[in-house]
């Protein structure tokens, strides 16, 4: 029999210690905090909340926790979620506490994010590039993760890395659901997440040449100061590639990289982490607890507009509703 606390101690094996700190030189219970008031979170890697003891025979890896995971979770049989990204109160839960959520079901949660981060090569191996070095808080940034790597022998220039992503993450399959989905909602401007997000380059061609890549995720307080310290400390480094977080072209970080004579190229969005840390680590679960049944909760995200959203009853009640109370009350 598997319980919640076997899925603890088997993350815990898998992180190499990180769960519980015991062979830990740096701690990864992390407080994230932007200055936002009231916005303010502990990363706690391991069980966030449920028994124990309890039996788990079906089991969940996501990568950001919501209702949407909470209800589907409870609809099909999973006893427990294993989210990637750290989990709040109301943010992850519809708005109210996880404690009254969660216990309608008797789902456990589970998190991981910093713990798990530089367990695999995989991001660097799927953008076409070996690291050599490796820094999960780079500059004293807690998660601050950043590579530097030399690029495999298949990759010879920009668009080879490009080409290699649109392969490994099914972009084509992508393409197809989303004209599907068109044909069927009768809208031609539906829009889907990893279509509109998906590499480019942004200083250089798909012709320029690339060997050694500093691999950053600009959304984890990577600055154009860390990027100058980068290439002083690595003076060979001919390219930046950015993923996870999208980079404006006219960003200081792309202006830096233009200063210092870098090519600059965006990989993967955050959409797909799923796939780059997600399915590696449901793997490796499934491996570790091979009585219990692993499933990959992925979300797919669509932008429609407003007048092509549902069917046309639905449009007909959110009008009815915005008109009558809605907006009749900043009228008054």
């Amino acid at each position: 029999m598997t319980t919640i606390s076997d899925v603890v101690i088997a993350l815990d094996k898998l992180s190499g210690g990180r769960v519980s700190d015991s062979n830990s030189e740096h701690s990864f219970a992390i407080w994230k905090d932007s200055g936002i008031s009231g916005k303010r979170v502990q990363e706690s890697p391991g069980l966030v909340w449920g028994d124990p003891d309890r039996k788990v025979k079906k089991l969940a890896v996501a990568m950001t926790l919501s209702e949407h995971d909470i209800e589907l979770a409870a609809a099909t049989g999973v006893d427990a979620i294993v989210a990637h990204h750290p989990i709040a109160d109301a943010a992850s839960s519809g708005g109210v506490t996880l404690k009254n959520y969660l216990s309608l079901s008797g789902l456990a949660v589970l998190e991981l994010h910093e713990a798990f981060h530089g367990l695999h090569p995989g991001i660097a191996f799927l953008h076409g590039h070996q690291v050599r070095y490796a820094d999960i808080h780079y500059g004293g940034v807690e998660g601050n993760v950043l590579f530097v790597g030399t690029v495999l022998p298949e990759i010879r220039v920009l668009g080879d890395i490009l080409q290699r992503l649109d392969s490994y993450m099914g972009l084509e399959q992508e393409k197809e659901l989303l004209k599907m989905e068109r044909e069927i909602r009768g809208s031609s401007s539906a829009i889907e997440a990893t279509l509109v997000t998906q590499g480019r380059i942004v200083l250089g061609s798909r012709e320029s040449p690339v060997k050694h890549v500093l691999h950053i995720f600009p959304h984890t307080g990577f600055s154009p100061s860390h990027l100058r310290q980068a290439k002083e400390q690595f003076p060979e480094i001919d390219t930046v590639l950015a993923s996870i977080s999208r980079v404006r072209s006219d960003s200081e970080l792309v202006r830096e990289a233009e200063r210092l004579g870098l090519r600059f190229v965006i990989g993967n969005c955050h959409v797909l982490e799923i796939l780059e840390n997600g399915l590696p680590l449901a793997y490796a679960l499934e491996k570790l607890l091979p009585e219990v049944e692993v499933v990959v909760f992925r979300e797919r995200v669509t932008s429609i507009p407003l007048r092509e959203m549902g069917g046309e009853r639905i449009r007909e009640y959110a009008e009815k509703m915005a008109d009558h109370y809605l907006v009749k009350k900043v009228n008054v």
